[in-house]
């Protein structure tokens, strides 16, 4: 039974210099399929080009709660958020806006379920830090999950901070994010490798890769596009430090 390697990647956020680095360190290494657990957009610079570039390259795309929301943003609103709206393209809101919110997948007999945030939407949150009602959560079928074998394996996205907790045979996990990490300042992604569609017991592996990349030319195009809120972006970039703990 051939082994097959599916990179997890998600939380892009229109920094195309990370994702470049993040997809060559992903071809180097044989993937079989990239799947992107979404945030395409915002507080980055090159969102329209980052959308190109998945779409074009991950075998799925899933939803996150800035591809649900900077679409149909309004123009009374924070000058970043128009910004970041209106360098999408029509046809890439529209295609946005129709993501899947979840992806279920059988590997080595493992039932896995990923999405961007949680079972109940893309926009509430479970931290690291999380409760045992929020942790049993994650493994719920929901009105967004839809029916069907309840995973022992989650994998999201959307809090910026990898990380694995195995609980009595449940494994909840985060990828991280590749254009805006906020646990270290270097992206992350993860790989699962096992046999696809086996319903029976076979080898299986779960990784989580860092890769460096060139942060101040990002930076130096945000910059040279005018991007508004550049300095908290650039200070994110720099030392992992949320916008909102940032001394002004």
């Amino acid at each position: 039974m051939p082994l097959e390697k599916i990179a997890l990647i998600s939380d892009v956020h229109g920094n195309l210099t990370a994702l470049d680095a993040v997809l060559d360190d992903i071809e180097s290494r044989g993937v079989d399929q990239i799947i992107n657990l979404g945030d395409f957009v915002g507080k980055g610079p090159r969102g329209s080009a980052a959308v190109d570039r998945c779409d074009k390259v991950c075998d799925i795309n899933i939803r996150g709660n800035w591809d649900d929301r900077l679409p149909v943003w309004s123009d009374e609103s924070a000058v970043e958020m128009t910004w970041w709206r209106d360098e999408l393209r029509q046809d890439q809101r529209d295609w946005l806006k129709a993501l899947p919110l979840s992806h279920d997948l059988l590997v080595s007999g493992r039932h896995i379920r990923l999405f961007h945030a949680s079972a109940t939407s893309p926009h509430v949150r479970v931290h690291a830090k999380h409760t045992a009602e929020e942790f049993a959560g994650m493994f719920a079928n929901t009105a967004m999950t839809g029916e069907g074998p309840v995973p022992s394996m989650v994998g999201y996205g959307d809090i910026h901070d990898a990380f694995v907790e195995v609980e009595r045979g449940r494994t909840l996990f985060n990828v991280g994010s590749v254009g805006n990490p906020l646990d270290e300042p270097v992206p992350s992604y993860a790989i699962l490798e096992g046999v696809v569609d086996e319903p029976g017991q076979a080898p299986f592996g779960l990784q989580f890769i860092r890769v460096p990349y060139d942060v101040e030319a990002e930076i130096a195009a945000a910059a040279s596009l005018g991007m508004p809120a550049l300095a908290p972006y650039a200070v994110e970039l720099r030392t992992a430090v949320y916008r909102g703990f940032q001394e002004v």
